[in-house]
């Protein structure tokens, strides 16, 4: 290989027979394949080898697809993960969290992790999903709106910003960065980037991540850190860190065998050569109980219930939802957290907020992407299904012969919503967003 494995992290896996000689060996064989299914939209046929133990709705697969080229990947119908980042799964279905829980990934692009989250809230509670680089952050704003939950927030913020946020959160959720050793199996440059003096740059800086935050988390709120590296400086040193400085407590866990146990008995590793993966530590921190701030949330005068929601209930379900008129587009949040969600938006810089409905027109509502790709919202009767050629062409922002009724409708395919056209007789317009568009040649 080109890019051999750096002799320092040879010396101290050998050395310290943790996480084990066979994972230099693994490091240099081929990554798994493996993806997670959304719960309530139609399942591909991506050529299935076995189940990942670990996390519902996730598989292994026999070979990578080429997912610019598959629709239902553009549909949101699922989402290409590393399986050891889908352990996240199985450690959220241990822990005891509010019915409504509000919940923070803090370095969430690209959504991986969100929206895996989201699909544990089942619409429940709320998700913030946080990136700090803005290219970044648009990327999650994207996989999150084809994922479809309208109680998700994005934001873009530094954070020590979440300090405006006392006490809010009764969950974070830290991928922390790290000095990547877990991506020296798929990206051989990570080999060449890698030195124990990064190591210890990082293990710092994830020191300062949560110490910025700990305030937005409530009494007896839970903390989920984690990382894609092997050594104790990231992992083990910064979880007892945590325990001294905060006087966090460490929640056990309880994980499936092939998941071995940290040092000393703090967190647990997925580790190449024992588990299909490429690598990932996970631990758990419990913040200790003290006094609870009540807060009040206001809303920001720019936004106001829609109370003529004009023609909306022909596209979205309000049973359970609030229509929010925010400069002419219609946003759709859950009722119950209309105001908590809005007071997040009131602190942060927003890059998505609920589900967009679509933009106020003279002549009505002009529907957004979002809303197409929600399955819980979207009770739009008008549909049309087309063939995989027509919704690639679709998907690159085509026009093409195609029949149907005149206005506003939903192009499926395999049943699954893509997006929106207008139908103006022998011809359409394409609505699907510029920036999504297929460019590859197919």
């Amino acid at each position: 290989m080109n890019h051999p494995l750096p002799e320092a992290f040879q010396a101290r896996i050998q050395q310290e027979l943790f996480p084990g000689l066979e994972l230099l060996h693994a490091l240099d064989t081929p990554s798994p394949i493996s993806v997670r299914f959304h719960p309530n939209k139609h399942h591909a046929d991506l050529g299935v080898r076995s189940e990942v133990l670990w996390c519902e709705s996730a598989v292994y697969l026999n070979e990578r697809p080429q997912y610019v080229f598959d629709p239902l990947f553009h549909a949101g119908a699922y989402y290409p993960q590393e399986a050891g980042s889908m352990v996240l799964d199985a450690v959220l279905r241990q822990l005891h969290l509010p019915a409504d829980a509000k919940v923070l990934d803090l370095c969430a692009a690209p959504g991986g992790k969100s929206t895996l989250i989201a699909s544990f809230l089942e619409n429940k509670g709320i998700l913030v999903a946080n990136e700090v680089i803005q290219q970044r952050a648009r990327i999650l704003k994207e996989n999150l709106n084809k994922w479809g939950y309208s109680n998700t927030v994005v934001t873009n913020n530094d954070p020590a910003d979440f300090q405006r946020l006392p006490q809010f959160f009764d969950l974070m959720v830290l991928d922390a960065p790290c000095s990547g050793e877990g991506m020296f199996r798929k990206d051989p440059a990570a080999r060449d980037e890698w030195s124990e003096d990064n190591v210890r740059l990082c293990s710092g800086r994830q020191r300062r991540i949560v110490m910025d935050v700990w305030d937005a988390l409530v009494p007896g709120g839970l903390l989920v850190y984690s990382t894609c590296t092997f050594n104790a400086n990231e992992n083990e040193d910064n979880v007892h860190w945590f325990m001294q400085e905060l006087g966090a407590e460490l929640i056990p866990l309880d994980l499936p065998a092939p998941i071995v146990q940290g040092r000393n008995g703090i967190g647990h590793y997925c580790i190449p050569g024992i588990t299909e993966t490429e690598g990932f530590f996970i631990a758990v921190l419990q913040k200790p109980n003290e006094t609870l701030i009540r807060q009040r949330f206001t809303r920001k005068s720019e936004f106001r219930d829609q109370k003529d929601p004009l023609d909306c209930e022909k596209y979205v379900d309000l049973t359970e939802s609030d229509v929010i008129n925010w400069n002419e587009k219609l946003l759709v949040l859950p009722s119950v957290h209309v105001d908590s969600m809005l007071h997040v938006q009131a602190q942060m810089r927003l890059q998505k907020l609920g589900t967009m409905v679509g933009e106020i027109s003279r002549k009505g509502i002009i529907p957004n992407e979002e809303l197409a790709l929600n399955p819980f919202l979207n009770c739009f009767a008008g549909r049309i299904e087309v063939t995989k050629e027509q919704a690639l062409h679709f998907l690159r922002g085509d026009t093409f012969p195609l029949s149907g009724e005149h206005g506003f409708q939903l192009i499926t395919f395999e049943n699954e919503p893509l997006g929106w056209i207008k139908h103006i007789g022998n011809r359409f317009n394409n609505l699907y967003p510029k920036e999504w568009r297929i460019r590859k040649q197919f």
